[in-house]
């Protein structure tokens, strides 16, 4: 059996998709040691779970705020310079630390958590990478070659800081594989070593009230928590677009209470009870509403949710509109446009299903393990 560690960022989209794999590693036998949760986020991974290294506290640090206005390329800027590359920077000895104690045969490194990367690089330590958005995957910077040279340097600076000076490869993209929670059906053509998974959901502990339904198809608008001061505008655009379709029951998402007076649901059961689902085209809320074949209205604000946007509307899985400019007839319209795309999202549905998931993610994993645990014994 094997050693694997886990290295992710302080980020419940980033660390809920892996805690499968972990689940299912551990249950075949093997060990799996955690760096990155915080103290806030440790029981999401699980109550027995091991975090490393093992005489320090977890960190209570929260996540920099980002300014909801920011969009494009000052959005990306503040997400590297205020957020990625000083949590890469603050992870490196903590990484550093749990190899020296933990001793992995293999570890599976978010993408975010660069730290992982770095450190497995320069220590020789065979490595996934663990793509829990599929954006980075179509490589989105190609076209955009002042600002790949920006990012560059600043991952070229954290090499220098912390790995090794011989690689060559992008930090983000392990040499070794990238394990992608999606599929290609979804995602689109792509280069270099994949490994769709498709999507790892666990049934995550949930005591969220059911919300009170009315028999009628539901419509579910949810812009998730991150974005809630934003999202206001848009929510009491969806209020009046809902109030449209009386033959849908709308149930709007609003975590501030503003809007509506639902903050919360137990959105992985809800799912099954809807028509359409309309939100910010976060990854794993994607995943989790196409993995029950229901299609989607997708208004994406920022970061990776374009991209993510863009690939449903190739997939003939949704709908696109406008987050900031839609109307209340332009978002009705939308609502009873994405009715038609059923059959789109149950062939995504479908990929996702013969991808294997959690299973497939973990036996990729142990084997890499285990062209290091056999080369040690030669």
């Amino acid at each position: 059996m094997s050693r694997i560690l886990f290295v992710v960022p302080p980020l419940v989209g980033h660390i809920n998709p892996t805690v499968g794999v972990a689940a299912r590693l551990t249950a075949e036998g093997h060990e799996v040691g955690w760096v990155g949760p915080t103290k806030a986020l440790a029981p999401l991974v699980g109550k027995d779970a091991a975090f490393y290294p093992s005489r320090r506290p977890l960190s209570e640090v929260a996540v920099v705020g980002r300014p909801a206005q920011l969009r494009g390329f000052a959005s990306l800027k503040f997400l590297w310079e205020e957020f990625l590359i000083p949590l890469a920077d603050g992870m490196a000895p903590l990484v550093d630390a749990a190899v020296e104690e933990f001793r992995p045969d293999a570890m599976l490194v978010d993408q975010q958590a660069l730290a992982g990367a770095l450190v497995a690089e320069r220590r020789g330590i065979p490595f996934a990478t663990s793509a829990t958005t599929s954006a980075e995957l179509v490589r989105p910077l190609a076209e955009l070659p002042k600002v790949a040279a920006w990012l560059d340097e600043l991952l070229n600076g954290l090499r220098e800081r912390h790995g090794s000076p011989e690689a060559t490869h992008d930090l983000r993209f392990s040499p070794h594989g990238v394990l992608a929670f999606s599929t290609e059906e979804l995602v689109g053509p792509t280069k270099g070593h994949i490994v769709y998974v498709g999507p790892s959901i666990t049934q995550r502990p949930d005591d969220t009230p059911f919300p009170e339904l009315d028999g009628r198809p539901v419509v579910l608008v949810s812009l998730g928590t991150a974005n809630a001061e934003a999202g206001e505008k848009f929510l009491r655009t969806a209020v009046e677009a809902l109030a449209e379709l009386p033959d849908y029951q709308g149930v709007v998402v609003d975590p501030t209470g503003e809007v509506t007076d639902v903050r919360r649901v137990p959105q992985l059961a809800l799912l099954p009870k809807c028509a359409v689902v309309v939100c910010h085209a976060g990854h794993n809320t994607v995943c989790e509403t196409l993995s029950h074949g229901v299609p989607l209205v997708v208004a994406p604000i920022h970061d990776d949710q374009p991209i993510v946007a863009q690939q449903v509307v190739d997939a003939g899985a949704g709908v696109r509109v406008r987050f900031g400019r839609v109307t209340t007839e332009q978002l009705t319209t939308a609502i009873t446009e994405a009715l038609g795309y059923t059959e789109g999202a149950r062939r995504i549905q479908r990929s996702f299903a013969s991808a294997g998931g959690a299973e497939a993610a973990a036996n990729w994993l142990s084997e890499l393990a285990a062209t290091r645990t056999s080369g040690a014994k030669r």
